[in-house]
């Protein structure tokens, strides 16, 4: 990367004096905040009510689209265009560049910036003279934020929301960054000054322009080709090696890796799991157990109505960025499920329970599917539906009860967040049991009354805006989780939310077999809403993926063979029978400038890694080599990156340990809904088995012959003496047939998998119950 912005010095310098300020970028959404009171207070006052909006004669392009983000910008004095041929052709016709501005609807600072410089009527007559200006929504378009994010990132070493990028007419980038403030201040430069410049520049030195957006263009179509080279063998130390790494990263106090900011480490705690049930090593269950109840105490999960903000800013976990993503919360509920398959430690599965039921309960379209976020901002600040002070909880609880909710939520006159406090819990829930003379059931019991009525009353405030377009990808996460929540939590309503999820996905958005990556209520016939833009690798691998889930959990045909046709439409539209593994983009894709294959997570699993995920979990359950082969294509494509580069893909190595470490097989033949064959499978599902593949066939049904044809695993198995009936395999090598749900614990406690095999069932870990 230093190559490159050394090489891009020549424009840098011409465009501005203090670029080496401006290239810190550390203000932007989903990267470190280093906010001064400086700019706290000028963000508030930028946020507040009585801030000046926009007229409402003010009315762009934007106003047709169907984006909440585009939306947002509807009414802004700039002629924004959507990214569209119309925006380029413009561009070509009256030889300006192109300013493009991305970001999305929960992204705090992509408030900031459009009330500061987008509403203004000096800057957006300066962007309407000298370019054309065009808005996206990071979410609904990945593959334009994939692009442009990484060429800021190798312009200036950092990335964030919002992405600010200037492109010549054919879509090259040529400088870039991320907020600007109006005015010069915080070391970095005025967006207006900024753009003066750059329009000086782009009349007088049109030359050095073009060289640097040549020089860039090579820099990312090497670093695209050089991202996944093919390695001939893949063994498992890979995954020891990347397991060290987080060892080193670790937070022995506060948990999680590395410093602030802290994202949610939800494919690490995976990982740390599935290594401790291999190896039995305490200080890996210690290191994912720290790190989940540090999250589940913090700021960063709504203690009140459950769920999880986007990250903490600080080391502690207590102040978070307010935003809430469903994606996170999907991931989150899968980390922590498998920590009670594990532990048994039913703060797991409250903290599992109360997020799933927060998505059910907010973020769920009136269809079906599952809306995509939560802003941090409400009534023109950030964070204010979250916070409270002793006088409030006073007032709605009384003396008694409200001394004794802010005592155990950290709330404070002075507060933990401009003024007001953030309800986290500093005190082991045991030791401040015993400080008020209470046994730690009876606490966790008049908590939950409280935090019930407290919700009643938060709910009476502003709520923080949502954004309710529903994306394929982020829906099949949170398929996965509900499919997951059901099978281990035996709760019905995460069952049927997950069904009706997956037949609003495969009925609304999928047209003529092609896979759709967006839908919302706006637009369409016969208020029908609307599916649009051609689906990404992440929308096909997830959704596939989720399908798999919903079928081991409820065993209807029907989920399986849509996730085996969404696989096959993925492997025809994205492989790349070049190098192996997936590009992001397929032909469908137009107007792009590189064709990348992600490796690597971002704030979601790369869709290589999901994309391997379910072709290892369809070639066991199927029998079938050429999803093997495809996975391993992936695999072995993408083993110098996970070797390298470990914490960057660690989805990957998710993937990698489910194909060097298959886990067992079960056939269960029995009545899905009997009582006898629940109690075998809640046996199995209470347990943390990795890499389990799970397949049932009832006998004397409809679809009886359907599932024997279409899944090998099931073929030549029967009741025993009328018995729902278990076919435990590993290695090609199965035991006798289980029918007992006593034998069937004995054979699970012992088997082969390691010194953790019996991980899962009741022991000390188990505290009861905490608040």
């Amino acid at each position: 990367m230093f190559t490159v912005r050394k090489a891009l010095g020549v424009v840098v310098a011409l465009l501005l004096p203090v670029a080496a300020d401006f290239a810190a970028g550390k203000l932007s959404d989903n990267r470190p905040r280093e906010v001064s009171a400086e700019m706290s207070a000028t963000s508030a006052q930028s946020s507040a009510p009585e801030a000046r909006r926009q007229s409402p004669r003010d009315t762009n392009r934007l106003a047709d689209e169907t984006s909440p983000y585009l939306l947002q910008h509807a009414h802004n004095p700039v002629d924004w265009y959507a990214w569209s041929e119309e925006a380029f052709t413009r561009a070509k016709k009256e030889n300006k560049p192109i300013f493009l501005s991305i970001g999305y609807s929960a992204c705090h600072w992509c408030h900031v910036m459009e009330r500061e410089s987008f509403e203004d009527e000096v800057t957006a007559a300066i962007l309407n003279e000298h370019f054309i200006s065009i808005k996206v929504d990071r979410e609904e378009r990945p593959d334009v934020d994939e692009i442009y994010m990484t060429a800021v990132q190798m312009m200036t070493g950092s990335g964030g929301w919002p992405l600010t990028v200037f492109l010549t007419a054919d879509l090259k980038p040529f400088y870039g960054g991320t907020y600007f403030p109006p005015e010069s201040r915080y070391g970095r430069p005025g967006f207006r000054d900024l753009l003066e410049r750059i329009a000086k520049v782009w009349v007088e030195s049109p030359g050095d322009i073009r060289q640097n957006a040549d020089r860039l263009m090579g820099a990312l179509h090497a670093h695209a080709a050089s991202r996944a080279t093919p390695s001939p063998e893949l063994d498992t130390q890979i995954i020891s090696d990347a397991v060290r790494q987080l060892e080193r990263t670790y937070d022995g106090k506060w948990g999680g890796f590395g410093r602030a900011p802290k994202f949610p480490p939800s494919a690490a705690i995976s990982l740390l799991l599935r290594q401790y049930a291999r190896t039995g090593d305490e200080k890996l269950l210690e290191m994912a157990r720290n790190t989940l109840d540090r999250m589940a105490r913090g700021g960063m999960y709504d203690q009140i109505g459950g769920g999880f903000h986007r990250y903490s800013t600080d080391g502690r976990w207590l102040v978070p960025h307010f935003e809430k993503m469903l994606y996170d919360n999907a991931l989150l509920s899968r980390a922590y499920l498998e920590a009670w398959q594990v532990t048994h430690d039913d703060l797991y599965r409250r903290i599992a329970t109360e997020t799933m039921d927060y998505v059910l309960r907010d973020m769920t379209d009136e269809r079906g599917g599952f809306h995509s976020a939560e802003d941090a901002d409400s009534e023109g600040e950030e964070g204010v539906f979250y916070v409270w002070t002793p006088a409030e909880l006073t007032a709605a609880l009384g003396e008694e009860d409200g001394g004794l909710f802010s005592a155990y939520y950290g709330v404070t006159e002075s507060g933990s967040f401009e003024g007001r406090s953030i309800l986290h819990v500093p005190v082991e829930p045991a030791a401040f049991a015993r400080e008020a003379g209470l046994s730690l059931s009876e606490l966790a019991g008049r908590l939950a009354r409280l935090r019930e009525k407290v919700h009643g009353i938060r709910e009476q405030r502003g709520r923080p805006g949502r954004d309710d377009k529903v994306l394929a990808a982020w829906n099949g996460m949170m398929i996965s989780a509900l499919a997951r929540g059901y099978q281990v939590l035996g709760e019905e309503r995460f069952r049927l939310a997950a069904e009706r999820a997956a037949d609003f996905v495969l009925t609304r958005m999928v047209r003529d077999g092609e896979l759709l990556r967006v839908y919302t209520d706006r637009g369409g016939e016969d208020d029908q809403g609307l599916a649009k833009l051609p689906a990404y690798l992440n929308d096909y691998a997830e959704m596939a993926n989720g399908l798999v889930d919903l079928y081991e959990a409820t065993f209807d045909l029907r989920w399986l063979g849509a996730a085996v046709e969404l696989t096959d439409r993925m492997i025809a539209d994205f492989r790349d029978e070049q190098r192996g593994g997936f590009f992001y983009t397929s032909a469908a894709h137009r107007n792009l400038i590189v064709r990348t294959r992600p490796l690597h997570d971002g704030a979601v699993p790369s869709g290589n890694s999901t994309a391997a995920m379910v072709l290892l979990r369809l070639a066991r359950l199927m029998d079938d080599d050429s999803y093997r082969g495809r996975a391993e294509e992936v695999l072995l494509a993408a083993a110098a990156e996970m070797s390298d580069r470990p914490t960057a893909c660690l989805n990957l190595l998710w993937a990698a340990d489910f194909y060097l470490r298959p886990g067992p097989e079960f056939a269960i033949v029995g009545v899905e809904g009997s009582e006898e064959t629940r109690r075998l499978l809640q046996e199995i599902h209470r347990r943390f088995i990795p890499n389990k593949i799970l397949a049932l066939a009832a006998p004397d049904t409809e679809a009886y012959e359907a599932a024997v044809s279409r899944i090998p695993l099931l073929q030549k198995r029967s009741m025993v003496d009328g018995l729902p009936t278990v076919y435990m395999c590993r290695d090609f090598v199965c035991r006798q047939p289980i029918t007992d749900v006593d034998a069937l614990a004995a054979a699970l406690n012992h088997r082969s998998d390691g010194p953790s095999a019996a991980a899962g069932t009741d022991s000390a870990e188990q505290d009861g119950g905490r608040p």
